[in-house]
């Protein structure tokens, strides 16, 4: 924590110094630098997509699963949000780029280069502009804030308290010498889940500032009940300050033209841009877990390292499917889910480039890895093949739906609206808030299977017959609470739902009039034909 909040005045500065730097408007004209050769074509479909990479490696760089709106956003050093306009489309269609270039190219060179590639390969053409848009502002809410004004000498430091055990789970932060600038941005990194937008500092507050706060984070708010503490809450009770939702000048790129499909590649690509070899790991190791050992671990940058891990567990993660439901994996042999495992893996990393960022590994490549270390181990076999098993269609009992505006930006996001209602504040059962806008009931099909993972597995079929386009809000709580909720203690009765909890399927009914149906019906799922219990000797 300390360290992150010590670096904040340092990415303020440097946001500001990316967006000087770009070139004047309107953008379009090829820039000096190129890729020696690009690969630019339509992303695999997965269940969950992200855009990631946008790194060089060697003399290739990719850029995986990214709308033209991450790609625009990577290319100028901005934050998506601030490209604006262009067609409705824009953040739908995701693309992977394969590039070659000189191993030494610099980061401020690789901006330029995926410049050209846009202006070349889609035909994009831009200008600066200036829009409103939502922010939060962060203001002094009475007479004067809650904050001490730091004396002179005093070190600017953050130190986050530890948690009070058998307490209501809290976020605490201590600082000293903090500016309010500094305190927006930290609002806004550590309040995520409820701070969708940015945070404006509108107190006139200068210099730096004593604190204190503590509130109830976004994902432990459901455990905490009625006396979780929203961030808005702490901010006005903790720091005497006020957040509020409303709108702000801020200035943005403004997409004037673009085309949906890039140009075809040049047909040098096949010969000298072919898939690299199947990457291997430095070091791997699988043995079976300690008896009383429990769960833990993680899986980032090239590196899985986990404890008391089932391949029940790990077979979602690697292939890519929801875990929360069985029927995804078919012939999978008891011990799946009951023998546990030690699992570690480490992938050589190139040297690091003076000056340019750590490099992070290819997440397409980690998941190739990742499944042929466990073919391999365990002498798996495996292939895909529909089957019919349960899985949802939407159909319209009553609807209400506002429709849309079909020239806005079609797009889903976690968080409040234009509106700024916000119904997790009132009723802390209510965990997940999603907010679209000029979608298709197709489209919301699509988008469930993103962001409701505990209550959708599968695609969803769009049986409503509704045409057009629509705004909608939807809320509800997360399965935790409802239906993926733990089995109680031996002897113990089941607790009941909490009465404030909303489900998906009762949020769809009652706020959208969209009836979620379940029905059996053919999908892709994935079939083990053979997998050894024991794996092979490290």
């Amino acid at each position: 924590m300390k360290r992150l909040l010590s670096k904040l005045s340092i990415l303020c500065v440097l946001g500001s110094a990316a967006w000087a730097q770009q070139p004047a408007a309107p953008s379009s004209a090829k820039a000096a630098v190129a890729f020696n050769l690009t690969d630019v074509h339509a992303s695999p479909r997965v269940s969950f997509p992200y855009s990631n990479g946008g790194q060089l490696r060697g003399d290739r760089y990719s850029l995986r699963q990214s709308t033209l709106v991450d790609i625009i956003a990577m290319a100028y050093g901005v934050k998506p949000e601030m490209v604006q306009g262009g067609p409705s489309w824009l953040e739908l269609p995701r693309f992977d780029i394969i590039a070659k270039a000189d191993p030494k190219t610099s980061d401020a060179d690789l901006k330029k280069m995926l410049q050209a590639l846009l202006a070349d390969r889609f035909k994009l053409v831009m200008h600066k502009g200036e829009a409103t848009m939502p922010a939060y502002m962060l203001t002094v809410a009475g007479a004067k804030s809650k904050m001490k004004q730091s004396e002179d000498g005093v070190a600017k430091t953050c130190k986050g308290e530890p948690p009070v055990p058998g307490a209501i789970p809290m976020m605490a932060v201590s600082c000293t010498n903090m500016p309010v600038d500094e305190l927006a941005t930290f609002l806004n990194q550590a309040a995520s889940g409820d701070l969708t937008e940015p945070v404006l500092n509108q107190t006139g507050l200068e210099g730096g500032w004593d604190f204190t706060l503590r509130w109830t984070d976004a994902r432990q708010r459901a455990k905490a009940g009625a006396e979780a503490v929203s961030i808005f809450s702490a901010v006005e009770k903790d720091l005497g300050l006020k957040l509020e939702l409303k709108t702000a000048p801020r200035p943005v790129w403004i997409v004037d033209s673009v085309m949906e499909k890039p140009t075809p590649n040049s047909p040098a690509v096949a010969k000298e841009l072919p898939p690299p070899p199947p990457a291997e790991f430095e070091v791997s190791t699988i043995k079976p877990s300690k008896p009383d050992a429990q769960m833990s671990g993680r899986v980032a940058n090239g590196q899985m390292n986990l404890t008391a891990a089932t391949l029940k567990m790990l077979i979602p993660f690697i292939w890519d499917f929801n875990s929360n439901d069985p029927q995804m994996l078919v012939n999978a042999p008891a011990w799946l889910d009951k023998d546990k495992f030690d699992f570690f893996a480490k992938t050589a990393m190139p040297e690091p480039v003076p000056g340019r960022p750590p490099l992070q590994i290819d997440d397409f490549e980690f998941h190739q890895m990742l499944q042929a270390l466990v073919i391999d181990r365990f002498q798996m076999k495996v292939h895909m093949e529909e089957r019919p098993i349960f899985a949802y269609r939407m159909v319209a009992d009553h609807p209400k739906l506002t429709k849309a505006d079909p020239t806005k930006r079609t797009r889903c996001k976690q968080g409040v609206g234009a509106d700024g209602k916000d119904p997790r504040v009132a009723n802390p059962m209510i965990t997940q808030l999603l907010t679209c806008q000029n979608i298709t009931m197709k489209q919301l099909g699509d988008f469930l299977t993103q962001y409701a993972t505990g209550y959708i597995y599968t695609s969803v079929l769009d049986d409503t017959g509704l045409q057009g386009s629509y705004d909608l809000t939807l809320a509800w709580s997360s399965a935790s609470l409802t239906v993926l909720r733990p089995p109680p203690p031996p002897g113990q009765p089941e607790e009941a739902i909490p009465a404030d909890a909303v489900t998906l399927y009762d949020a769809m009914d009652k706020q959208i009039g969209i009836k979620m149906v379940k029905e059996k019906r053919p999908v892709s799922v994935l079939v083990i034909d053979h997998i050894e219990e024991t794996p092979t000797p490290n």
